[in-house]
């Protein structure tokens, strides 16, 4: 059975029904989708497919016009970024949204700092940022001293997905995150997601390119014209049939 969805008692977000529009155009038809703990979930599809729409309702930024979204099976109602991120889901986009001029550990805790009575605890902050990075397999990356600013687009990348995990995120988005990114830079990013994956988050990957995906990711679903055209195992897949899904919708299955 190749489009199978993750078991019900098994997933972490369950996706049923959503659709959304906006004005005559329909972004969003029917999408039903789950993602379990400990996986990597590559979302694909054309430009105009409805991955962004689907992931800004996941991020809380769009409201779904019907359909149903659970975390844990708990039925959930986002009306903000905030109501998202509370329920453990946390985007990374495609601009980082970094305070360049800061260092990691800055970055990591801005706005949840660690402190000692009135003033910020540094040198917590900083430990604490160096435990992350250890965790993460990032040890390489300085906790403090260097701005992000002056950091690769890999590196950055590396920062912003630290975040989430310091935020206590059990669902990583993560927003073709190897867009700006070469091929050495590509390969450390998805090894990245592996990271997640092993300490038992989902992460889901929005990608235009395949090839770049295909190596890390356990399954692939397939948005086409706002519709899901399919879902499937990398184990019992082809690039073939996932070309054929992303070009010709579920006719092409």
């Amino acid at each position: 059975m190749t489009t199978d969805q993750a078991p019900a008692l098994e997933s972490l977000l369950s996706v049923r029904g959503i659709s959304k529009a906006f004005g005559h155009i329909q972004a969003l038809t029917d999408v039903s989708l789950d993602i379990a703990p400990g996986e990597v979930l590559a979302l694909l599809g054309d430009n105009g497919a409805g991955k962004s729409t689907l992931i800004k309702i996941l991020s809380g930024l769009y409201a779904t016009d019907s359909g149903e979204i659970r975390m844990r099976g708990v039925p959930q109602r986002f009306q903000s970024p905030a109501d998202a991120k509370a329920a453990g889901i946390a985007t990374v986009y495609q601009d980082l949204a970094l305070v360049d001029t800061r260092d990691v550990a800055a970055n990591l805790f801005l706005g949840r700092e660690y402190t000692r009575g009135p003033f910020i605890d540094v040198k917590r902050n900083v430990a604490e940022s160096r435990r992350v990075l250890e965790q993460l397999k990032l040890g390489h990356l300085p906790a403090s001293g260097v701005p992000v600013g002056v950091m690769s687009g890999g590196q950055r990348q590396a920062v912003a997905v630290a975040r989430t995990v310091v935020s206590g995120a059990e669902l990583i988005i993560m927003d073709e995150p190897t867009a700006a990114l070469g091929v050495s830079e590509s390969a450390k990013v998805m090894a990245l997601a592996h990271e997640l994956r092993d300490s038992g988050c989902a992460v889901i990957i929005i990608s235009h390119n395949l090839q770049q995906v295909w190596d890390f990711a356990d399954r692939f679903a397939v948005l086409h014209l706002g519709r899901l055209a399919g879902v499937r195992r990398r184990s019992e897949s082809t690039v073939e049939e996932i070309v054929q899904l992303i070009v010709y919708g579920a006719a092409g299955a």
